[in-house]
């Protein structure tokens, strides 16, 4: 459900340093397809959305046409790949030694290429484990917490668990020294079990790079985008239908409450602090820092404008976002117009801004303006009290999380003198 690195290409403006170009593609190999079927997965519909991808595998004709327009449009030193799904390893290994093929032939003179892989883990065997190695790929690997935590939503298509697979993988990509990150989905369920999950993460896969994804899911996310919503219907901050469990409720129950999720953040955060600093990366500690260093943000959904990070369906559709997989987010495609041209035109650069442009009142006044932005737009559905729509669901629990934690961050931030 995300890349397996930070998304360190969001950020604002089109050019980088030195007047380097550069942007993020999520590439998905095997469209939706996937072989679990976890109960709050965003994209598993995506096989069934009207007008939508829909099922398919990446043919060779359009890997090629990617590999060479993606390593032409950016014209950084670095150029990133990151493989995602569905479940992307279903493409088969063939597949990617042919990406590794056609990145030695189109790459430029002193260019880096790497490759991220998000993945259920599944399917990792030992074959797999050493074509990762030699080839340097960094592994994102799914995984909820402890089993009956990580078994609650993620199961196969016949609702086996998924546990001892996901946990084997841990072990054998670490026998084989291929580095890999954990990205853990933060639902209704795991987000009551912060202790649990960090030091299980931790002291148990030795997980020394921590992803934490909170599941918000709107009611009729699989066919209604983002902003088509009827904003006369959001409910207002502080109602009972802006929490999941309500009958009514704005969101799926599989959602996590915002109360809990910044206790989550809370709990971890202060673990982190007092033990951890330096030795663990956590995404949304180590961006709170970066930005209170002046750097920019390390994740989108704490940058002040998005855009730059798209998303390849399988049959070289380019869509806004990954989250943003709709027909009304389509940007065009990679056969008829080259892709950093679709990046920066001006239906994405709109698209960027407006994560900005949109936000109500209450966020502009809000004294975490700088460190949250709103976070993501996908999840700005709600009204705030004054009854302005585009408030975010996660809103009362990142204020939570800010006021905690920010006091140490500036602190860590400090130089030492």
């Amino acid at each position: 459900m995300n890349p397996g690195t930070f998304d360190k290409y969001q950020m604002p403006g089109i050019l980088g340093a030195l007047g380097q170009r550069r942007f993020h593609v999520m590439a998905k190999p095997a469209g939706s397809t996937c072989n679990l079927d976890c109960a709050y997965c965003f994209y598993l519909s995506k096989e069934t959305l009207p007008k939508g991808p829909g099922p398919g595998r990446m043919s060779e004709e359009t890997l090629d046409q990617f590999v060479r327009q993606y390593i032409a449009g950016v014209t950084a030193d670095e150029v990133v790949f990151t493989w995602q799904g569905g479940e992307p390893t279903l493409r088969g290994l063939d597949f990617y030694r042919k990406v590794v093929e056609l990145q030695k032939k189109h790459a430029k003179p002193g260019q880096r290429i790497e490759n991220d892989l998000q993945t259920n883990g599944t399917l990792l065997n030992e074959e797999w484990c050493a074509f990762l190695k030699a080839n340097r790929f960094l592994v994102g690997l799914s995984i909820d917490g402890p089993r009956a935590l990580h078994d609650r939503y993620r199961v196969l298509k016949n609702q086996q668990p998924t546990f001892d697979r996901v946990f084997q993988a841990a072990r054998r990509l670490a026998d084989h020294g291929v580095p890999f990150n954990t990205l853990t989905c933060v639902n209704r369920v795991n987000a009551k079990k912060p202790q649990e999950v960090y030091r299980f993460l931790r002291d148990e896969l030795k997980s020394t790079r921590m992803q934490f994804l909170p599941v918000v899911e709107y009611k009729g996310f699989q066919t209604t985008a983002p902003y088509v919503w009827d904003p006369a219907v959001l409910p207002r901050a502080g109602s009972l239908e802006a929490r999941p469990g309500n009958p009514n409720s704005i969101v799926t129950d599989w959602s996590v409450d915002p109360d809990d999720w910044g206790e989550f953040l809370i709990w971890v955060f202060d673990e982190w602090r007092r033990k951890d600093v330096g030795r663990i990366l956590v995404n949304h500690f180590e961006t709170l820092v970066a930005q209170h260093r002046g750097e920019p943000s390390q994740m989108c959904v704490y940058s002040e404008f998005c855009g730059k990070g798209v998303a390849l369906e399988h049959d070289g559709t380019v869509y806004a976002c990954d989250h943003f997989v709709y027909p009304e987010y389509r940007t065009g495609h990679i056969k008829d117009t080259p892709l950093a041209e679709l990046v920066f035109s001006p239906t994405q650069v709109k698209f960027g801004h407006a994560k900005n442009e949109l936000l109500p009142g209450e966020c502009r006044r809000c004294p975490y303006l700088s460190d949250c932005w709103g976070e993501c737009p996908k999840n700005r559905i709600l009204r705030t009290r004054d009854d302005e729509p585009g408030l975010n669901y996660l809103c009362h629990g990142l204020k939570k999380y800010f006021k905690h934690a920010l006091p140490h961050v500036k602190n860590i931030a400090s130089p030492i003198r």
